[in-house]
C-alpha cells in the first residue's frame, strides 16, 4: 500500500485536535504516518497527541518540536521530516477529515501521472462543525503564471507526489529564509514551476472549522474579499510577492528553463513603475482566476502598490 505522510502544525490546539486526530485514524487508506510539530503550546494539545500516539502502532505518530516562528515556518519545517518515496499531505489542527480524503487524492493522482500536487475543496463549518457552505471553486487553468499571483491550492487539502515532495524538501530552506507568507501558495508555485501538473478537485474533502482563533479563515465572505482588496493596495501583497520570488529564485535550478525565464521577467517587473509593471505582466500572461481578481491585480500594479522596495 502507498505510504502517505501527514505533517500537522500544532499550536494551542487542545480544543479541537482530538477530533482531527480521530478523523485521520478513521481514513480508509490505512498506510499513513503522522508527524506533529508543536510550536511551543502550553495547553493540553501535546498531551492529547502523545496519548493518541501511544494508542497507535509504534512510530506511526511522532511529536516533534517546531521552530516557534509562526504557522508557515512550522509547516515548512515539517517538510524536512518527510521520507523519500512517500506522498506528503498537510493537516490543520482544527479540521475534521472525511474518511476518503487520502484515498480520493491518491486515486486522482494515479489517473494523472503528469501531476505533482492535488488539492480540493472544503466544507466550511461553524465551531460546532455545522456546515455553512462549500469553499470556492475555480475554473482554471492552473499553472505557473497563475501561481505567481494567486494561491488556489488550500494547504489543508494538499497531497504531494513523492517527486513533488522531494522538490519541496530541496527548496524548503530557501522558502523559510525568504519568509514566505504561506506554504501552500509556495508549493503551488514550486510544483507548477518545476513543470508538474496541478489537480484541483471540486469535491469537499474535509470540514473546515471556523472559530475566533483561525489564522486565515474562510475567504468567500464580503468581509474577506474586502480584506484581500485592502492587502493588494496596502503593500502587504507586494511584500508577499517579493518573498515568493526570492524563495523561488534561490531554488531556480528546480524550475523548468521556460519558467526560470518567466520568473526572472516577473521579478524584474516588480521593480518597475506601475504602468511598466502592468504592461510587463500583461505580456507575460499573468492572471488570477477571475476577471474581477485580475482587474484588481492590475489596478494595484498601475497604482504602484506591488512595486518591490529596494
Amino acid at each position: 500500500m502507498t505510504q502517505v505522510e501527514i505533517g500537522l502544525a500544532l499550536y494551542q490546539g487542545a480544543a479541537h485536535i482530538a477530533a482531527q486526530l480521530d478523523s485521520i485514524a478513521a481514513q480508509d487508506h490505512a498506510d499513513w504516518r503522522l508527524i506533529v510539530s508543536d510550536d511551543g503550546s502550553d495547553d493540553d494539545g501535546p498531551r492529547i497527541v502523545r496519548e493518541f500516539a501511544a494508542a497507535r502502532p509504534e512510530g506511526q505518530v511522532v511529536l516533534v518540536d517546531g521552530p516557534r516562528r509562526g504557522a508557515t515556518q512550522n509547516f515548512l519545517s515539517l517538510i524536512a521530516w518527510s521520507s523519500p518515496g512517500s506522498y506528503l499531505s498537510f493537516a490543520d489542527q482544527d479540521d475534521v477529515w472525511r474518511p476518503d480524503k487520502i484515498s480520493r487524492a491518491l486515486t486522482a493522482l494515479a489517473a494523472a501521472p503528469e501531476a505533482g500536487i492535488y488539492s480540493a475543496c472544503t466544507t466550511i463549518c461553524d465551531e460546532a462543525l455545522n456546515p455553512l457552505t462549500g469553499s470556492r471553486r475555480f475554473a482554471g487553468p492552473f499553472g505557473f503564471r497563475n501561481s505567481l499571483v494567486q494561491a488556489v491550492t488550500a494547504g489543508n487539502t494538499i497531497l504531494l507526489t513523492p517527486e513533488a515532495a522531494n522538490l519541496a524538501r530541496r527548496a524548503a530552506g530557501a522558502a523559510a529564509t525568504a519568509g514566505i507568507e504561506s506554504h501552500d501558495w509556495w508549493l503551488y508555485q514550486l510544483v507548477s514551476g518545476a513543470g508538474l501538473g496541478v489537480l484541483r478537485d471540486d469535491a469537499e474533502v474535509l470540514f473546515y472549522r471556523q472559530h475566533a482563533e483561525n489564522l486565515k479563515g474562510r475567504n468567500d465572505t464580503v468581509a474577506a474579499k474586502k480584506a484581500r482588496i485592502s492587502q493588494l493596495f496596502d503593500g502587504a501583497y507586494g511584500a508577499w510577492l517579493a518573498a515568493n520570488v526570492a524563495a523561488l529564485g534561490a531554488a531556480g535550478d528546480l524550475l523548468t528553463e521556460e519558467n526560470r525565464a518567466l520568473l526572472s521577467r516577473f521579478t524584474a517587473s516588480l521593480s518597475q513603475p506601475g504602468w511598466r509593471m502592468a504592461a510587463s505582466m500583461l505580456r507575460m500572461g499573468i492572471r488570477r482566476q477571475t476577471p474581477a481578481g485580475t482587474a484588481a491585480l492590475y489596478g494595484a500594479a498601475l497604482a504602484g502598490r506591488l512595486r518591490r522596495r529596494r
